[in-house]
């Protein structure tokens, strides 16, 4: 969840302590006119003042906010409708519609470490190696390059502990045969629906990363000023050093003010095959 950013225009105290307000009372009705009202300003001017500073929405906010005291709730070992009620979610029909896209499983299945939780996948070789393609019922959750199907699977298990990993080469072909088209320079637009956790801020600098166009490139700092975060260059690139999808989220397309190659997930030599490939497909 972002915190707020650096100001000098006399709004940043104020912005901060209506975040604050509303991590205080998350189980009150918050209104974008009470808070504006709180902020001393008009609901249209707060909200567009709050994502400035912030870099989401005051709704955005609240529900990372729940969401977190949700988290926190079930980690402790509290039952689900009690961490509900204290992250003030009200009903749990409003808890599943929200809470259960971020958490990537229902409530129960998160409190248990996500047995439940099945992610198939797929291994082949591409031009950078190995390649490994996961998905949920929903959509591709994590897209690794590494060198041997033991790093791939051992990422796999970082990122989903207490999963049940499946593989699954024949029911996700077509996904990979996308991603192996697209590596391979062969096909510049990479369409495929994903389903990854994230905060809100992570979301929003992913989203960004998409919007970059194939063979292009832009710095951190041009990612933090679309995401109207224009300081925040070091949480961009937080952003992009825990994208579990390469490629599909083009991180690899954000390098340093100066134009060079910065770290890279898996690795800068990978980085700098991605981008000679698809610069050279553009000028074709």
């Amino acid at each position: 969840m972002p915190d707020p950013v650096q100001d000098d225009d006399g709004t940043v105290p104020i912005i901060a302590e209506i975040c604050e307000h509303i991590r205080a009372n998350l189980d009150a009705s918050l209104t974008l006119a009470a808070l504006g009202r709180r902020a001393g300003m008009s609901a249209a001017h707060f909200q567009r003042v709050f994502k400035r500073i912030v870099g989401v929405s005051p709704r955005q906010f609240t529900d990372a906010c729940r969401l977190d005291r949700l988290k926190a709730g079930l980690k402790e070992g509290g039952t689900v409708t009690t961490a509900m009620m204290e992250a003030g979610y009200g009903s749990s029909s409003r808890l599943y519609e929200r809470a259960g896209d971020q958490l990537g499983m229902t409530p129960g299945e998160y409190q248990k470490g996500g047995p439940a939780v099945v992610v198939r996948f797929a291994i082949a070789t591409c031009e950078l190696g190995r390649v490994i393609l996961a998905a949920t019922d929903r959509g591709v959750c994590a897209i690794s390059l590494g060198d041997s199907d033991d790093d791939l699977t051992a990422f796999l298990r970082d990122e989903f502990p207490s999963a049940e990993l499946r593989r699954d080469d024949p029911g996700l072909r077509d996904w990979l045969d996308d991603l192996l088209r697209h590596l391979a320079g062969g096909q510049p637009h990479l369409e495929l629906p994903l389903d990854v956790r994230a905060t809100a801020f992570q979301r929003q600098v992913w989203e960004e990363l998409r919007r970059i166009p194939y063979g292009q490139t832009r710095t951190y700092k041009q990612v933090a000023e679309a995401v109207g975060r224009p300081t925040a260059v070091r949480a961009v690139a937080r952003a992009c050093a825990t994208n579990p999808t390469s490629v599909v989220v083009p991180c690899h397309r954000v390098v340093g003010s100066d134009g060079k190659l910065t770290g890279y997930r898996w690795g800068l030599d990978r980085k700098r095959q991605l981008l000679e490939r698809e610069q050279k497909q553009q000028e074709s």
